[in-house]
C-alpha cells in the first residue's frame, strides 16, 4: 500500500503466514507484556488470535531490515473490519462490549479498528505514523465515514483510573448521534469525579498514547467503560467522524481535504 521509509513498508496481510506474523506480534504485546489471555491464545506457538481474525483486514508494518522471515519482520499491526466483514462474522468485535445502535442506524459507512500494537523496538519513533498514513489511504479508498473501536487502559482497578476516565467523560464524550454505550450488564460509569476536582495534567498523562492520538484528531469516546478481566484491561470505545475533523486534524491524520 505504501513504502514510507527505506527498509519499511506497510501493506495488508495477504496469506496465512502474514496473519500468523500479526498474531505473533499481538502475543508478544498483549499476552507477554500486558498479561492478557483468551480461549484461542496459543502459548506454544505464541499466537494471540480469536474467531474474528478471518473477517478482518490486517494492516502490517514490516521492517525488512530485521533478520528472519515475515514473523520476525512484522513490527506493527492494525486490524480493520468493515460492515461487510461484520455481517459475515455476525457482529462487530466490540458489540460484545458496546451497544453500537447509534452507529448502526446512522447510515454512515463504518470501519472498526482494533488490536493496534507496535513491537517495543518500533515504539517512540514513526511506526504509528506509518500505520496511520496507510490507514488513511484505506479509509479514503473505501469512502469510510466513521471509524471506531475499543482502546484500553492497562489493568482493571477502576479507582486508579478514576481521573483519566472522568476526564474523558467530561471533556470528550461523543455527540448523541454517535454515542455508543457499554452493554447494560457490564456498564461501568466513567463520570467518577466531578470535572472541577480533576487534576487535568495528571489525568491526561495517565491516558494511553493511542487514545490521546485519537483525541488530537478530534476523536471522542462512548458512554461508559468495560472491564475486561480476561485481557486485564479497562476499555473505552473511541469514535472518529472524518466529516467532523478540522483541516489541521485531517493533515495530521494524513488525508488531503
Amino acid at each position: 500500500m505504501s513504502r514510507p521509509d527505506p527498509g519499511f513498508k506497510v501493506r495488508l496481510a495477504r496469506d496465512a503466514a502474514d496473519l500468523e506474523a500479526a498474531q505473533h506480534l499481538r502475543y508478544q504485546v498483549f499476552v507477554q507484556e500486558l498479561g492478557s489471555d483468551g480461549d484461542m491464545v496459543d502459548h506454544v506457538a505464541q499466537l494471540e488470535r480469536d474467531r474474528f481474525d478471518p473477517f478482518f483486514d490486517h494492516l502490517l508494518l514490516i521492517n525488512e531490515a530485521r533478520r528472519g522471515d515475515i514473523r520476525d519482520q512484522v513490527v506493527g499491526v492494525y486490524r480493520l473490519l468493515n460492515e461487510e466483514g461484520a455481517a459475515a462474522a455476525g457482529q462487530f468485535y466490540s458489540e460484545s462490549e458496546y451497544d453500537l445502535s447509534a452507529l448502526r442506524t446512522s447510515g454512515r459507512r463504518l470501519l472498526e479498528l482494533g488490536r493496534s500494537c507496535l513491537h517495543r523496538d518500533a515504539r517512540g519513533g514513526m511506526g504509528m505514523y506509518y500505520l496511520w498514513s496507510a490507514l488513511s489511504n484505506y479509509v479514503a479508498e473505501r469512502e469510510i465515514e466513521v471509524l471506531f473501536g475499543t482502546a484500553s487502559f492497562h489493568g482493571t482497578d477502576i479507582a486508579s483510573l478514576a481521573e483519566p476516565l472522568s476526564l474523558l467523560h467530561h471533556r470528550h464524550l461523543a455527540p448523541p448521534d454517535l454515542r455508543v454505550r457499554t452493554q447494560p450488564e457490564a456498564f461501568q460509569p466513567m463520570d467518577l469525579i466531578p470535572e472541577d476536582r480533576i487534576n487535568r495534567a495528571a489525568a491526561m498523562r495517565a491516558v494511553p498514547a493511542l487514545i490521546k492520538g485519537y483525541l488530537r484528531l478530534g476523536g471522542c469516546v462512548g458512554e461508559g467503560a468495560f472491564i475486561d478481566h480476561q485481557f486485564n484491561t479497562t476499555d473505552v470505545c473511541l469514535i472518529l467522524d472524518t466529516l467532523r475533523m478540522t483541516e489541521a486534524q485531517s493533515r495530521l491524520y494524513g488525508r488531503e481535504q
